[in-house]
């Protein structure tokens, strides 16, 4: 630290404005940093200024303090302050030299009671993490083609008109029905639950949306109280929970059959693009045409077989018939008394009855003698043995 010097008069020694402002803000450089309560007043900020400035003040002795902080910080912590707030401020003390203004540059602002809430809601989500409530098991799918898709949300809320917008994009011919409620404040949770309760009941609903946009810590809180958390688990048809931003996680996300980041997520998840089915329908389609063009090409070639088999048929019976009764006509041949006869045998009959002895005639009988090539009369001269 460099040292700050005094100018000498005599024996007095005075300090320029300069010299005593930086002394001091070497000194308060040196102090802890600390945390501070009080109300935020005259919040300012603008896109120009690279910081956010506030006032807070003690309600209750009327004290004031200046504080600074970066925007991109400020901006960063989302708490969407405004004047009246309760908070704690964690920063230090420090002088703005130029213009001797002292005030608390903030490293960090949470809402009054935050830690509070933050240690109930997890004590909360371990009981009814132990209970089951956020199993995996109990995780229902969505159904592809809802009949009617229930939304519960605020009323005139962003998130109900980006919802629809993006369902009625995407599926033009889904069927909605909303259950408007409160979704921050006291009223909120026992109205969820009711929402939640009524739009069940409605008939051919077969998934239910709860949604909500973002908001402060304070805004969600009802979406992780126990009775909405409950209400969400016991939904009779598979529910998904699209509250808050990406970020954030209030237990009923955990409850929730699905948890969408954004309720324009939620959309892509509870009804088909239109645009992919009928892709999808043209692809099957081309599929079918070319299975029944494959079939009828199949049948064309099997029946072009059949038809050339069926001309072929009767041609084929007759070649073999007439192959069978030419191996007939020969087997006849060769048994026949013509073949004998045609290998030099003669057939002698005597009173038309064929002669097998000559027992049978006496000298002097008439005969008749068949050769291969004609006949001839004769009669018997001499028997013999």
């Amino acid at each position: 630290m460099a040292k700050i010097d005094a100018i000498e008069y005599g024996d007095r020694k005075v300090y320029t404005v300069a010299a005593f402002n930086r002394g001091v803000a070497d000194w308060l450089g040196r102090l802890p940093t600390v945390w501070v309560e009080g109300e935020v007043t005259e919040l300012r900020r603008q896109q120009r200024w690279q910081s956010v400035f506030f006032t807070l003040k003690d309600p209750s002795a009327g004290a004031c303090l200046a504080v600074s902080m970066p925007r991109g910080q400020f901006d960063g912590l989302r708490l969407e302050l405004a004047d009246g707030d309760r908070v704690h401020v964690y920063g230090r003390p420090e002088l703005f030299e130029a213009r001797g203004d002292f005030r608390l540059r903030a490293l960090t602002i949470e809402r009054f009671g935050l830690g509070d809430h933050l240690a109930a809601i997890e004590r909360l989500g371990k009981r009814l993490a132990a209970e089951g409530l956020f199993a995996a098991e109990r995780k229902r799918p969505l159904p592809r083609f809802p009949r009617r898709v229930g939304l519960v949300t605020g009323n005139d809320a962003a998130a109900k008109r980006d919802l629809l917008a993006a369902i009625a994009t995407r599926f033009p011919p889904a069927r909605i029905v909303v259950a408007e409620t409160y979704v921050q404040g006291q009223r909120a949770a026992p109205a969820l639950v009711t929402a939640m309760k009524d739009i069940c009941a409605e008939p051919d609903v077969d998934v239910v949306i709860l949604a909500r946009g973002g908001g402060s810590f304070e805004d969600l809180l009802p979406f992780s109280d126990e009775r909405v958390v409950r209400a969400v688990a016991a939904c009779g048809v598979p529910i998904v929970s699209a509250v808050g931003h990406e970020q954030d996680t209030p237990l009923c996300d955990l409850a929730a059959d699905v948890r969408a980041s954004t309720p324009t997520a939620a959309a892509r998840l509870v009804v088909p693009d239109a645009a992919a089915l009928r892709a999808e329908l043209g692809r099957a389609r081309a599929a079918v045409a070319r299975g029944a063009h494959r079939a009828l090409e199949r049948r064309r070639e099997r029946l072009a077989l059949l038809h050339a088999r069926l001309r072929a048929g009767p041609q084929l019976l007759v070649e073999r018939r007439r192959g069978r009764l030419e191996a007939a006509a020969g087997r006849l041949r060769a048994l026949s008394p013509q073949a004998t006869l045609d290998r030099g045998y003669a057939i002698v009959r005597s009173e038309g009855a064929v002669l097998r002895s000559a027992a049978t005639v006496s000298p002097g009988s008439a005969i008749d003698v068949r050769l291969a090539e004609g006949g001839f009369a004769a009669r018997v001269e001499e028997l013999r043995e």
